[in-house]
């Protein structure tokens, strides 16, 4: 075990990214296909191939995984996802063709390095090639690599997140493993502390529990220069990742798991899954062993939430603004 989603052996992880212009992307690739499932929480989601995750639809196996910067725009990327996995014959048996079911979902990072610099087709592509059973990068690469959290006195006041990822193994061979992007609106928050989030005007450097340095975005909101600026954060912010597990579930159960699992955003952010976020998880089972998905559910937060946190601690600085890894003082 890796703490890692990839430790689900039937999944490989891919990053590409830009590092002028800062935006790049990820990608989940399941070989063999897995049912997939979805929870949109957030109020600004960018997503692209969700309404067949749903139940009562007709595909039931999902190929690929894409997160990606570049707001809507980073769409785009996931035509060369869909290239790389028909020149391998994976995907929908759809006649004497295949069509690879690639759900998508984005991030707004064009207020960082070169927006007009976008994941594209070809950026989709080199994810996939660059895509592999190791323990993936974490921190300023893929679709991580332009990802900011505490955003609410705008990006000059922000601090570096990024790409994370964590699993766990359970009783019978059954492993649940998620890979996360974060760029939240909100605070992180480890052991009832912020570790990282919208920064006072204050320098020096980061202690955690030390007052002064965090604005602390819950504060800020019942102030009356947060009531005044809540709309200029609006639409540049959202958690985009994926829950899998190796269990075998059913369409219902999948989107279920997505679901619960999406409250570790509520664990490790403050406030979660506001009008300004487009939380989007997607959620993956490759059915290799049986599990309850009573006892899926129980651990699913916490290991969505360990993904979060793996994330900000393994940032990097860019553009100006600090991250945990900068800032803390040991």
């Amino acid at each position: 075990m890796n703490n890692s989603i990839t430790d689900i052996k039937e999944i490989l992880v891919g990053h590409s990214e830009n590092e002028k212009a800062l935006t790049g992307c990820t990608v989940v690739i399941c070989e063999k296909g897995a049912v997939g499932g979805i929870s949109q929480r957030g109020g600004a989601p960018g997503t692209r191939e969700t309404d067949l995750l749903r139940p009562m639809h007709l595909v039931q196996k999902v190929h690929s995984i894409l997160l990606a910067g570049g707001s809507a725009f980073g769409l785009d990327a996931a035509g060369g996802v869909m290239q790389y996995l028909e020149e391998r014959n994976i995907g929908f048996k759809a006649g004497s063709t295949v069509v690879p079911i690639v759900p998508s979902a984005i991030l707004y990072d064009l207020a960082v390095g070169d927006f007009s610099i976008r994941p594209d087709k070809s950026m989709g592509y080199k994810a996939c090639v660059n895509a592999s059973h190791a323990l993936p990068k974490q921190g300023n690469f893929g679709a991580g690599i332009g990802a900011t959290v505490g955003k609410i006195l705008g990006y000059g006041q922000a601090m570096k997140s990024g790409i994370g990822t964590a699993s766990m193994q359970l009783a019978n061979g059954v492993i649940i493993g998620a890979l996360v992007v974060v760029n939240a609106f909100g605070d992180v928050i480890k052991d009832n502390q912020i570790i990282a989030g919208a920064r006072t005007a204050k320098k020096g450097p980061l202690k955690i529990g030390k007052e002064g340095f965090f604005a602390d975005t819950l504060d800020v909101m019942q102030s009356f220069t947060g009531r005044k600026i809540l709309s200029f954060s609006a639409k540049q912010n959202t958690i985009i990742g994926v829950i899998a597990t190796n269990a075998n579930l059913n369409k219902e159960e999948v989107n279920y798991f997505a679901d619960i699992a999406s409250n570790g955003i509520a664990l490790s952010i403050q406030p979660a899954f506001t009008m300004f976020d487009g939380d989007t998880i997607f959620g993956l089972a490759t059915g290799q062993v049986k599990s309850d998905i009573n006892i899926l559910s129980a651990f699913a937060p916490k290991v969505f939430s360990d993904a979060i946190i793996n994330g900000v601690i393994a940032a990097n600085p860019i553009d100006g603004l600090p991250s945990y890894k900068s800032t803390i003082n040991s």
